[in-house]
């Protein structure tokens, strides 16, 4: 296979970018992803995948809960400060206001257009990442807006 063909070729795939986010004791994490889908309408399952060696899949592994927080389009600092590895950046919640989710704990952002808390049913193991599908178990809106797109961005996946 060529290798730039199929980068060029992954990297036509349109993703959204999101904040997922966990709790689990007194601990708090948020990653900024993109892969990411509503997988099932009854009951309403989203699927996640999530770094394998992240702090982030650590806690949604102990919890079995996570949030996703919906960014919008003017967001994108926000995508790319969430998006940084916890160890190279100890406190991500340092000038972001959030609230605790009442179903998980996680943290639901303040300025997210919408939110999502999740109940983990399975997890699969895919390459370098652990895919969660979970139920939604709440669900928020917080304003109107367009949400934030990978393509809008600038990000690129590696693809």
């Amino acid at each position: 296979m060529d290798e730039q063909t199929k980068k060029t070729a992954l990297r036509m795939f349109t993703y959204g970018l999101y904040a997922v986010t966990c709790a689990h004791e007194n601990e708090v994490s948020a990653m900024t992803a993109n892969f990411l889908t509503q997988s099932s309408f009854e009951p309403p399952m989203v699927a996640v995948a999530v770094e394998a060696d992240s702090k982030s899949q650590r806690l949604i592994k102990s919890a079995g809960t996570f949030a996703i927080c919906i960014f919008d389009e003017g967001q994108r600092e926000l995508a790319g400060k969430l998006g940084r590895k916890s160890s190279r950046r100890a406190d991500k919640f340092d000038d972001i206001a959030w609230q605790p989710g009442v179903a998980t704990n996680a943290p639901i952002l303040d300025d997210a257009l919408g939110w999502v808390e999740c109940e983990v049913h399975g997890q699969v193991a895919s390459g370098d990442h652990i895919v969660y599908v979970a139920e939604v178990v709440e669900a928020g809106l917080h304003r109107e807006g367009s949400p934030l797109t990978i393509a809008a961005a600038g990000f690129r996946h590696s693809g």
